[in-house]
């Protein structure tokens, strides 16, 4: 078992910067990656960032250049560094890790989710 605890979240202008922190413990060597998912108002949930156990990462097109994902050298945090942020950044933002569950990568702990609402 993982559990996951996020922080970081708020209400920010236009333009302005957040950090986003997610820490895990329990099982934390079974996990394979991080990544950090967000669910807009009326909308899917969506993959933001991912960070692997070997450290490549990789964004989706609409953050790319603004948002960035990071873990410290224990692997126990996992960062969102947010910047240039937009009106459409507003979302609930969750972290979640990436593990083998029967024989497949499955996202399978989740945190508990933070808001993040950008004003215009």
């Amino acid at each position: 078992q993982v559990q996951m605890v996020e922080s970081g979240g708020g209400l920010v202008q236009a333009g302005g910067s957040l950090r986003l922190s997610c820490a895990a413990s329990g099982s934390i060597f079974s996990i394979s990656a991080m990544g950090w998912y967000r669910q807009p108002p009326g909308k899917q949930r969506e993959l933001v960032a991912v960070i692997t156990n070997g450290g490549n990462t990789n964004y989706a097109d609409s953050v790319k250049g603004r948002f960035t994902i990071s873990r410290n050298n224990a692997k126990t945090t996992t960062y969102l560094q947010m910047n240039s942020l937009k009106p459409e950044d507003t979302a609930v933002y969750y972290c979640a890790a990436l593990v083998y569950s029967d024989s497949a990568l499955t996202w399978k702990y989740w945190g508990q989710g933070t808001q993040v609402t950008v004003s215009s």
